[in-house]
């Protein structure tokens, strides 16, 4: 399998290794047929006779995917992906789909879970194999997330559900499956063809892979760490890369959106504080949903766990700063302040579901009561539209199982 890589010169650095010239190697007056990069001298040098270069990352460091160069000549490259061209990385919206729910929330509801149940096995077979140094079957990934798609395109409020309400104990194989269901359903939002969605569902599976060659130690570590512990987990982006581009049937956008999921608009983010248009639109969603999930998530060393909609302020905060104000308003037309399958408690003491989210009247969401004030489940549920006239008002969100409150066994 080829390691080789095109790239612009200015993504060469110290530590790459040059296996191939955009012209023979004897128009340099140098003697080699290959050149690991050992100095800025050695890359000035490189400059001045070629455009691009090809590197071997089985014989050096990986680059970014920034600066990969779509080659139709190279044996396994793939044409570069339309959002990513210069003028393709300006932050627009793509609506080239409408998609329309086609099937009811409880029709979907058994069918997401089924699939839910496959992808988390077939994510935490990825992650074991990884951790043994073992390669991971790409292709059983495309299978679930072709199924994941397909179920939030017939109905996105029900993976939202069943997230809610099938979260495991491990934070890393959940986050990822968040990330996933999460990214597919905002590229849902933003009109997506089907083949974009499926890469942003299998982007967000692999965003963290490169987490499976970080310590565990450090993974886990509480309280605050060394800027040496920092460099080396913020590694774990090169790592990913490195894992990835090992697989060629992964396409090169995925791996962009690997590559960029930490960079943010005002340049804060790294590995290359890269900023606003430099950043392809999979890396602007990735991020912000990645960061979403991890807020609201309990994780081993972040305990604490924000209320969605905390979560979504915090977020919205940053608009136009670490994010774009039109991704971040796209977001919580998706999300909504209170996502579906959230409990909340009303004003009044009883406890509802919300099933729907109403548009631009976001704080008034369409909920199901299900208990009494005394939290007594109820037998008859009241489906309430906040959006319209009523006494019935949200008090504060719930975490899931609040008051043993098991909404499989109610109504779904």
């Amino acid at each position: 399998m080829s390691t080789e890589v095109k790239i612009r010169l200015d993504g060469l650095c110290v530590g790459m290794y040059i296996s191939k010239l955009d012209r023979p190697w004897v128009d340099l007056p140098i003697n080699m047929e290959g050149i690991l990069v050992q100095s800025g001298e050695d890359i000035d040098f490189i400059k001045k006779y070629c455009n691009h270069v090809y590197i071997d990352t089985s014989k050096g460091s990986s680059a970014s995917p920034v600066y990969w160069v779509s080659d139709d000549k190279q044996q396994g490259s793939k044409e570069l992906h339309k959002y990513y061209d210069e003028a393709a990385n300006k932050f627009t919206l793509v609506n080239k789909e409408e998609y329309e729910t086609t099937s009811t929330l409880k029709e979907e509801y058994s069918v997401a879970s089924d699939i839910h149940k496959d992808i988390t096995q077939k994510i935490t077979q990825t992650y074991d194999d990884l951790q043994q140094n073992n390669k991971f079957s790409v292709d059983s990934l495309k299978e679930s997330v072709s199924k994941t798609v397909s179920s939030i395109i017939r109905n996105p409020v029900a993976f939202q559900f069943v997230m809610q309400l099938k979260k495991v104990d491990n934070y890393s194989y959940n986050h990822a499956l968040a990330t996933s269901v999460w990214c597919a359903q905002l590229g849902r939002t933003m009109g997506f063809d089907i083949e974009s969605l499926n890469h942003l569902c299998l982007g967000g599976l692999l965003l963290d892979i490169g987490k499976t060659k970080i310590p565990w130690t450090l993974l886990t570590k509480k309280g605050s760490l060394t800027e040496a512990e920092i460099i080396l987990l913020r590694s774990h982006v090169d790592q990913g890369i490195k894992l990835l581009i090992e697989h060629q049937d992964i396409p090169h956008e995925v791996i962009r959106m690997v590559a960029t999921h930490h960079e943010r608009a005002d340049g804060s983010g790294y590995p290359l504080a890269l900023k606003n248009d430099e950043i392809p639109v999979f890396g602007h969603i990735a991020g912000l949903i990645d960061s979403f999930d991890a807020m609201t998530s309990a994780r081993p060393f972040e305990p604490r766990v924000l209320a969605p909609h905390d979560a979504i302020s915090k977020l919205y905060s940053q608009r136009n700063k670490e994010f774009k104000t039109e991704l971040m308003e796209l977001f919580i037309q998706t999300v909504g302040l209170y996502p579906n399958g959230t409990l909340v408690e009303l004003e009044s003491g009883e406890v509802a579901v919300v099933v729907k989210i109403n548009g631009l009247k976001r704080l008034r969401p369409t909920i199901m009561i299900i208990t009494d004030k005394n939290k007594k489940p109820i037998s008859d549920f009241i489906s309430v539209d906040l959006a319209k006239p009523s006494n019935y008002k949200i008090k504060h969100d719930l975490a899931a199982g609040a008051y043993g409150i098991q909404m499989e066994n109610l109504f779904l």
